[in-house]
């Protein structure tokens, strides 16, 4: 009988592999498959500050035209395309792990935001949805006096 040393790393190695397999099957693609199009969602920061919620999107090379920001039913929607160049082809690729193709997001907005004076703005890859607050829902500093 031969002896045989064990090597712990081969079990954190397995167990790697496995976490691995659960992380492609809950991404929705199956063990080994290619990432597919469409399958994406750009990356977000929502910050709030006394007059406005702001929302900032990572969307680098997606042209402003293939970009829609819309509200409906009280819900931010974002949606685009991040389309290939003109020349693209596969074959010439050695790894693609960029996301190509339609992206949504969507953003329920709370009551105390004013549906009227939302912009969006794009400037180096980011978009800006800023929201400002209606009148009543800002915080008012209330001045006590000394009798």
């Amino acid at each position: 009988m031969a002896l045989v040393k064990y090597n712990p790393f081969s079990e954190l190695r397995s167990i790697q592999e496995q976490m691995n397999r659960l992380f492609e099957l809950a991404g929705g693609r199956e063990t080994g498959e290619e990432f597919q199009e469409g399958l994406w969602q750009p990356p977000v920061d929502i910050f709030e500050d006394e007059n406005s919620i702001v929302i900032k999107a990572d969307l680098p090379e997606i042209d402003q035209r293939d970009i829609e920001v819309k509200v409906e039913d009280n819900t931010l929607i974002l949606r685009g395309e991040r389309k290939h160049d003109a020349d693209f082809r596969k074959e010439k690729y050695h790894r693609i792990e960029r996301y190509y193709g339609p992206f949504q997001r969507s953003f329920s907005l709370p009551h105390t935001i004013d549906l009227t004076g939302i912009k969006a703005t794009c400037d180096r890859g980011v978009l800006t949805v800023t929201m400002p607050k209606k009148e009543e829902a800002k915080p008012k500093q209330i001045k006590i006096e000394v009798e």
